[in-house]
């Protein structure tokens, strides 16, 4: 059976004349291109050019062949346009999406950008809050989708792991001798002032790293956004628990972000909810996000 590939390797080699000039257009071997036109001229039982040294003639059935493929090969390619442009016209609707203050929302907004681009009767709400009220509004259903940071307790979702992993560490005044320091240890949590997120599995995710319960720390204040808090660090109320994610790229030269030592990181997600009917515009989405995230 002859494939569309088969023939758009005998069309291009048609045009050319010659297979090395051919196999560099279609960005494969010279060797690959002329076993695959042997194999052709096989299938059909005869020559479909004439060979002159560098230089191929078509023959009286290469001809044939020659406008035959054209037509097949315009047809394909006008199929994969009109089909294309079906769905465009198909992917419409809305998607609510829910997001945690991280960096990976630059891959948040980078995919939205190309798939309201592709799709452009698609629209989208941005909910920006903190993880448990993000979690709560995925569970009642106003939300479609939500990017989250570990750690998560996901059993009830679907997701998608992002490659790239938040550091986490102290968020400090400059001023402190804290800010001096390359590194934090779990020893210097002890006794320090601290503020930390109402989150039960980042308090157990602290814990674990530091070898000890987590009421044993001098917790004066919890937070549910990290830009809620920068103010209270700068005026020296206390240290906070977070990422250095939170701080970068942010006017705050009376802030400074020491990171743990040993290191504690976290990926992003992307979740959703299990067993929950996606409609085609989500779906896509979340493809679309996926192919970005191993891309």
């Amino acid at each position: 059976m002859i494939e569309l590939r088969h023939l758009l390797y005998f069309s291009t080699v048609a045009e050319e004349g010659n297979i090395t000039r051919a196999a560099n257009r279609l960005h494969i071997t010279q060797p690959t291109l002329s076993r695959q036109i042997h194999a052709l001229e096989e299938d059909l039982g005869t020559d479909l050019f004439l060979r002159d040294k560098n230089h191929l003639t078509l023959t009286e059935a290469g001809l044939f062949l020659k406008n035959r493929a054209e037509e097949l090969l315009t047809l394909a390619d006008q199929t994969e346009r009109d089909f294309r442009e079906q769905q465009r016209k198909l992917l419409s609707g809305h998607i609510s999406i829910g997001a945690v203050e991280a960096d990976n929302s630059e891959t948040l907004a980078m995919v939205l950008e190309e798939f309201t681009t592709d799709y452009p009767q698609v629209t989208f709400n941005l909910f920006s809050g903190a993880s448990d009220i993000i979690k709560d509004r995925l569970e009642k259903g106003l939300l479609d989708v939500a990017l989250l940071l570990e750690p998560v307790d996901d059993v009830r979702y679907q997701k998608i792991v992002l490659p790239w992993q938040e550091r986490w560490g102290l968020l400090v005044p400059t001023s402190s001798f804290l800010a001096q320091q390359p590194a934090s240890q779990p020893e210097d949590l002890r006794g320090v002032p601290l503020m930390v997120a109402q989150r039960t599995e980042v308090q157990r995710f602290i814990s674990q790293w530091a070898g000890y319960p987590f009421d044993e720390l001098n917790i004066v204040g919890n937070f549910n956004l990290s830009f809620n808090v920068f103010p209270l660090v700068s005026a020296g109320i206390g240290s906070a628990i977070g990422i250095e994610g939170v701080i970068r790229d942010r006017n705050t030269e009376a802030i400074t972000f020491i990171p743990f030592e040993p290191a504690l990181k976290s990926h992003c997600l992307l979740v959703w909810k299990k067993n929950r009917t996606l409609s085609p515009t989500v779906a896509a989405f979340i493809k679309r996000f996926d192919c970005a995230n191993k891309a």
